[in-house]
C-alpha cells in the first residue's frame, strides 16, 4: 500500500471513530513521520468542535490527579475526553503513574477518555508544534473536551499550553515562593488559578496572595487592549446605574481562583463550571475567534521558521558546512553578516523570480 493510500485510510478510520487510528496518527505526528503534515492538513477541515483546556503549574501541585478527576466528571456528563500529558524537560515520559493512567484509559470499554503522553525528543519548539497537531487529531476525532497537561511551569510549558482556549494554573498551598514564581510569566496566561490540596495548611494564605497578584496584574493592564484577558480592570456591580458595568464585564475576564482537593474530588465541579464560564465569555465577547486567529498566525510562523531553517541548513552544507564557515570567520577571511547574506541570496533570488 502506498503512503498516500495509507494516510487516506488512516484519516477515514480516525473520522469514523476508531481509536487505534487516532493513536497511530498521533504517533506519526510525534515522530514527524514522512507525510505527517499531509495527515494533519486533511484533518484540519474537521476541527473546531472541541473545547481545549490547558492545565499547568508547579511540579507536585497535583495536576495529574486533578486532570483524572476532571475527565471522570466530564464522562459522567456524557462527554468524551482527550488528554495529552506533555513533559518538555525530558526525552522520557512515564514511570508508574503515567503507565497506570495509560492502562486505566485503555481499559475503558468505549474509550471515553483517550490518554496520551508526549515527550520532548530533542526539540522543544517541535514539541509545541506536535502538541498543536495532536490536539487537531483529537478534535477531528470528535472529542468534546481536550486537556493539555504539562509537567512543569516554565517558559516551555507556557508555549505549549498556548494551544488551549482556557488555561488553569495550579498552585500548591503554603508556598510563597511558588506564588512569587508566577510573576515570571505564567500569571499572564492564567484564566483560572487553582489552589489544589486546599485542606493543607497555608491554603488560605495562598488564595489571598493569588488574589492580590491578580488585582495587581489588573491594575497594571487597566485600559490596555493588548492584555491576555482584554480589559482587565472591571467596575464593581452597581457602579453605574445605566448598566455600563455589565457591558464592561463583557469586554474582559478577571482570572478566578478556585480551591480543590483533587484526591477526594472536592471543588472539581466548581472548577469545571468556572472553565465553562470562561469559554462562554470567550464566545460572547468574540475573543474565541480572536484567539483562534492569533493561534493560527503563530502556527503558520512556526511552520515557516521550521521550513526555512531546513532550507538554510541545506544551503550551509552546500557552502562547506558550519565548521568551515565558522573557521573562515575566525580567520577574518569573511564575517558573519557576509556569510548570512551569501547563504540567503539563492533563496531570495528564487522568491524574486517567482514574483516576476
Amino acid at each position: 500500500m502506498s503512503a498516500e493510500h495509507e494516510h487516506a485510510g488512516l484519516v477515514e478510520e480516525l473520522l469514523a471513530g476508531k481509536h487505534r487510528a487516532l493513536a497511530r496518527v498521533i504517533t506519526k505526528i510525534e515522530n514527524r513521520a514522512p507525510g505527517y503534515r499531509d495527515l494533519v492538513a486533511q484533518l484540519h477541515d474537521h476541527t473546531g468542535g472541541a473545547e481545549v483546556i490547558g492545565i499547568t503549574g508547579s511540579p507536585g501541585a497535583g495536576k495529574s490527579t486533578l486532570v483524572d478527576k476532571m475527565a471522570d466528571y466530564y464522562r459522567e456528563r456524557g462527554e468524551t475526553v482527550g488528554v495529552i500529558a506533555v513533559d518538555p524537560s525530558s526525552p522520557f515520559t512515564g514511570g508508574a503513574v503515567l503507565g497506570d493512567r495509560i492502562r486505566m484509559a485503555s481499559n475503558v470499554g468505549d474509550m471515553d477518555v483517550f490518554f496520551r503522553s508526549m515527550s520532548a525528543r530533542g526539540s522543544l519548539g517541535g514539541l509545541s508544534t506536535a502538541t498543536t497537531d495532536a490536539v487537531k487529531a483529537l478534535d477531528a476525532f470528535g472529542k468534546d473536551k481536550i486537556i493539555i497537561e504539562t509537567v512543569g511551569a516554565g517558559q516551555n510549558e507556557i508555549d505549549i499550553v498556548k494551544s488551549a482556549d482556557t488555561v488553569a494554573v495550579l498552585v500548591p498551598p503554603g508556598s510563597g515562593d511558588d506564588v512569587q514564581m508566577l510573576k515570571a510569566g505564567i500569571l499572564e496566561i492564567g484564566d483560572v488559578f487553582v489552589v489544589n490540596k486546599a485542606d493543607l495548611d497555608g491554603a488560605d494564605r495562598t488564595v489571598q496572595e493569588l488574589r492580590e497578584m491578580v488585582h495587581m496584574q489588573n491594575d497594571h493592564t487597566a485600559g490596555l487592549a493588548t492584555g491576555h484577558h482584554g480589559t482587565s480592570e472591571l467596575p464593581e456591580r452597581g457602579d453605574d446605574d445605566n448598566g455600563a458595568d455589565a457591558e464592561s464585564e463583557d469586554e474582559g475576564w478577571e482570572p478566578r481562583i478556585v480551591e480543590t482537593i483533587a484526591e477526594t474530588g472536592e471543588g472539581v465541579e466548581e472548577l469545571v463550571e468556572t472553565l465553562a464560564d470562561h469559554r462562554a465569555h470567550l464566545e460572547s465577547s468574540g475573543m474565541l475567534a480572536e484567539k483562534e486567529r492569533m493561534r493560527y498566525a503563530e502556527e503558520i510562523r512556526n511552520l515557516l521558521r521550521e521550513d526555512v531553517g531546513e532550507l538554510l541548513e541545506s544551503e550551509i552544507e552546500r557552502h562547506g558546512g558550519m565548521d568551515d564557515l565558522v573557521e573562515r570567520v575566525r580567520k577574518r577571511e569573511t564575517d558573519p553578516y557576509t556569510v548570512a547574506d551569501e547563504i540567503v541570496a539563492p533563496i531570495e533570488e528564487c522568491l524574486d523570480e517567482a514574483d516576476r
